[in-house]
């Protein structure tokens, strides 16, 4: 099940939105969204919510004795039995096949590859479980004396499948004592509409333009028009549906009571690529430094192998494929080269030179990891950067443009911190309509119209599943 289906929409929420609230001690609001969400997540995963339910009993297990334990050894023990259980489940539902690949490239090797289904959300949940058991051992938290309590954070269906990755740390008082009011209803139901809309209204429509420029069946005659089309639709989706996720998320977070951080701070405004991975998936980033850059030794001893390990387990988080190595490694010798010669200089260049430089090498990035064949991304790479002008005087692809330049250029003004910046400069007349009689009714009326037209969208046209599911 995921959030921009009708099942959900219509079904799903509502019912335990209802059953929630009527529920007013929270010991049993637990137990009816621990209930939800292994419903919601078996919906799609019949099998391995098991794998899920198994491997959070073993970390939690593992906390138990960690927070028994009165030697440092012991302690380490526990804490490598935890975290050995995760990513060995993490490594081969995601990574088998992959490793298997690598070593059918020694001669003499011929190794069956495995067909491995990838359980969905792995990736997330691992890394949040993960959190509390490092964070245990760390001494900064308390253990989760319930096993039921602690499922209910690893399996909370608002941010299960696709995050952000929230730690252990920032709902540990959240999950014994919270409450679910109104007006967190309100703020949440506003919310998730707005990245329900990012998805269908935007995402899934860039994703429509991708599939035309760069799935083609003619893929070996696409014009540079084309590819450069495809590629920066390729952005707008990927942007606006994984924002658009945490939105829904955080969104769900709020209606029952749950205050997730931020995952996306308007990252096509930056002006290097270091500021903009620092506004991008915030939550991975920030679990990677805390939980690996700094206990390596951050910035201090070994930075640059340090950032290269970062970089390489980035790009194989994202996906099993050299693809994705490949893109991590990019962004280590892109982030690299700008620490050395740009960021010294960094104040000299305009700010509007800055966001297309950092946005052609940040969608360049993209190319690495959307072609998962190497002929194809080198048929891409060779009309990307093809001498003259020949490419620009296809017919198609200027009836392309044409068609969807005005969403390209709308969608990018949406990917700006544009409606902060109105409410910011429009303080005033917003605070007197609020308070008008009219303004009773605008608010309604904006959410109303936004699931109006969602619907419409998911009714109308087939469906597309959320980019980072498969991460």
């Amino acid at each position: 099940m995921v959030f921009s289906s009708l099942i959900f929409l219509y079904l799903f929420l509502p019912f335990c939105l209802l059953t929630v609230w009527l529920a007013r001690k929270t010991s049993t609001q637990n137990a009816i969204l621990l209930v939800c969400s292994l419903f919601f997540y078996a919906w799609g995963e019949p099998i391995y919510v098991l794998l899920m339910i198994a491997t959070s009993f073993i970390i939690w297990l593992s906390s138990f004795f960690l927070n028994r334990s009165r030697t440092k050894e012991q302690k380490r023990l526990w804490l490598i039995i935890a975290v050995v259980t995760a990513l060995s489940s993490l490594g081969y539902f995601k990574y088998a096949g992959f490793f298997v690949e690598i070593l059918n490239v020694i001669p003499y090797v011929n190794i069956k590859v495995p067909s491995i289904s990838l359980p969905i959300g792995i990736s997330f949940y691992t890394f949040q479980a993960l959190t509390y058991i490092i964070d245990l051992y760390r001494g900064e938290i308390e253990m989760q004396r319930s096993y039921p309590r602690f499922l209910l954070y690893v399996t909370l269906f608002p941010q299960l499948i696709a995050g952000p990755i929230v730690r252990y740390a920032d709902v540990e008082e959240q999950l014994s004592n919270r409450r679910m009011t109104l007006d967190g209803i309100v703020s949440g139901i506003g919310r998730f509409l707005v990245g329900l809309s990012k998805k269908v209204l935007i995402a899934n429509y860039a994703a429509e333009i991708v599939e035309i420029c760069l799935e083609s069946d003619h893929f070996e005659q696409i014009s540079t028009a084309t590819a450069i089309l495809g590629i920066i639709a390729s952005a707008i989706q990927i942007y606006f549906d994984f924002s658009g996720y945490s939105d829904m998320a955080i969104g769900l977070g709020h209606m029952f009571g749950f205050h997730f951080l931020e995952n996306f701070n308007y990252p096509y405004v930056s002006s290097t690529m270091t500021e903009l991975w620092r506004r991008w998936h915030i939550s991975l980033g920030t679990f990677f430094r805390d939980y690996l850059y700094i206990p390596l030794g951050g910035s201090r001893h070994h930075r640059l192998r340090n950032t290269f390990i970062i970089w390489f387990l980035t790009g194989l988080w994202h996906g099993a494929g050299i693809n994705f190595v490949a893109w991590g490694l990019y962004h280590f010798v892109v982030l690299q080269i700008e620490r050395k010669f740009i960021l010294p200089i960094e104040s000299r260049i305009p700010k509007f030179v800055g966001r297309i430089l950092t946005m052609i090498a940040f969608i360049f990035g993209l190319a690495i990891i959307y072609f998962t064949e190497p002929a194809r991304f080198f048929t891409f790479m060779g009309r990307l950067f093809a001498p003259g002008l020949a490419g620009f005087a296809d017919v198609d692809a200027q009836i392309l443009w044409k068609q969807h330049l005005v969403f390209i250029v709308l969608s990018f003004i949406f990917s700006m911190p544009v409606l902060p910046w109105l409410k910011k400069k429009l303080k005033r007349p917003i605070r007197y309509i609020a308070c008008s009689r009219i303004g009773a009714f605008v608010q309604p009326f904006v959410v109303a119209s936004l699931l109006l037209v969602s619907t419409a969208s998911l009714v109308a046209s087939s469906y597309n599943p959320f980019i980072y599911f498969r991460f």
